[in-house]
């Protein structure tokens, strides 16, 4: 039996991964098995008011494998709010991984798809909009002007949303969103394992005032020439210039056969403009020997600014939690990770998403192309119907416009709701 060589380098980094993944160190895994309720405490947030939306315990529609379970918002028009707890975590000198797997089956045009992770101590069984988090993350959707990732940070009891623009993923499908903070304030956004932004909590971020500011007392020099161009004093006007017309008569008019000199005056051939004529003669313009540029005002170090080595730091992480409204139900949650190892991360949303990903696709797709086919069966043939309608409609009855221009004003109202609920968190 013949034996195969492997290359030495390869074993190498097999062995480096599984070590790596061999001691991260793991504060929070949820992958929705059987008993899941136990870990979990659905909030009476919104209960009294007969708000509160039911989770399902599913694998969708349509997955990549029936036995993977998540939980789903199941009601329209409901608050959601459930959470888990953990031991107590501190992330000081360590990195911080908060991942989790989110689909909108129900196609999704206004609502959230984020997770939260709270500190400190909190009561479950009310948990709600109001119960402060230290981190929020994940995707917003809303109309066509909100397609993003929110990545909001608790500072000093203030919440600070990312300046940074992070696309989202708007489809039907499973996507895994990762968020990573560094004990170097550095952090990074992936989407499906793919980094969709990276940079820094002292620059993307308002958490601290700026190192540097322009100085207030500078005052832009009197003899500052910010002009990039001049007239060329050189140029001097053509001889005549201000004797060409603008208008000339125009050579190719013929007097009218009926043109009647007596009873409509002596005839006049009509103006055109003149191609000659290039209007009020300017000097041409040239660079300014001068131009020293837009004046800007020189930075200081900002007399307000107080560096904060511990700015990544939570140090009382607790609980993880959802907490979202939803106008059309349909959301699912799985794979919830709170770790200290973006490798253990990674393989995480390989072992579930990535296995999974195309039989989830092809199971969309089939389901896609069985309602298209109902929806065709469903479709009226007979023009003559449309006609009777249309009688109905002159005789006073309700039309499909009036119901559909109602229903649009409903959403759009319940879109702007959704969006100020956004703005609440902040």
């Amino acid at each position: 039996m013949a034996i195969r060589e492997r290359n030495p380098s390869v074993l190498c980094l097999i062995l480096v991964s599984l070590i790596a993944v061999a001691s991260a160190k793991v504060f929070f895994e949820e992958r929705f098995e059987v008993g899941w309720e136990n870990q979990w405490v659905k909030s009476d947030w919104k209960k009294d008011e007969k708000m509160a939306g039911e989770w399902n315990f599913t694998s969708g529609k349509w997955n990549g494998d029936p036995n993977d379970k998540g939980i789903q918002t199941s009601e329209d028009y409901r608050f959601y709010a459930i959470s888990a707890e953990f031991p107590e975590v501190n992330n000081k000198d360590k990195t911080l991984v908060f991942q989790f797997s989110v689909k909108h089956e129900q196609k999704l045009d206004c609502g959230g798809g984020y997770m939260k992770l709270l500190s400190g101590d909190v009561d479950q069984k009310k948990f709600g909009g109001d119960t402060p988090y230290s981190i929020m993350f994940g995707p917003d959707i809303c109309g066509y002007s909100t397609k993003k990732v929110h990545a909001i940070l608790t500072y000093n009891e203030t919440n600070h949303l990312i300046k940074k623009e992070v696309p989202c993923e708007t489809d039907q499908l499973t996507h895994v969103y990762t968020f990573i903070l560094r004990p170097d304030a550095t952090y990074s956004i992936l989407i499906d394992n793919v980094e969709k932004q990276t940079g820094s909590l002292y620059t993307d971020w308002d958490l601290l005032p700026p190192k540097q500011i322009k100085d207030p007392e500078a005052k832009k020099p009197e003899d500052w020439d910010e002009k990039e161009y001049i007239p060329d004093p050189e140029d001097k006007k053509p001889e005549g210039y201000d004797d060409i017309p603008k208008e000339i008569p125009d050579t190719d008019a013929k007097k009218p056969e009926d043109w009647d000199d007596e009873e409509d005056g002596e005839w006049t051939a009509p103006t055109i403009a003149n191609p000659e004529y290039k209007g009020p003669w300017k000097p041409k313009k040239i660079k300014n020997p001068n131009y020293k540029g837009k004046w800007k005002a020189p930075l200081i170090d900002n007399p307000d600014f107080k560096d904060d080595p511990d700015l990544y730091v939570f140090p009382k992480l607790k609980y993880v939690g959802i907490e979202l409204w939803q106008v059309k139900s349909g959301t699912l949650f799985d794979n919830v990770l709170v770790a200290d190892d973006p490798e253990y991360a990674k393989t995480l949303a390989e072992e579930t998403w990535g296995k999974q990903k195309d039989a989830e696709k092809a199971a969309f797709e089939e389901a896609e192309k069985k309602r298209e086919e109902e929806e065709s069966k469903d479709d009226p043939v007979d023009s003559d119907v449309e006609d009777e309608d249309d009688t109905d409609d002159a005789e006073g009855n309700e039309t499909d416009s009036d119901t559909k221009t109602d229903a649009s004003k409903d959403s759009e109202e319940i879109k702007e709701e959704t969006e100020e609920d956004v703005h609440d968190e902040l």
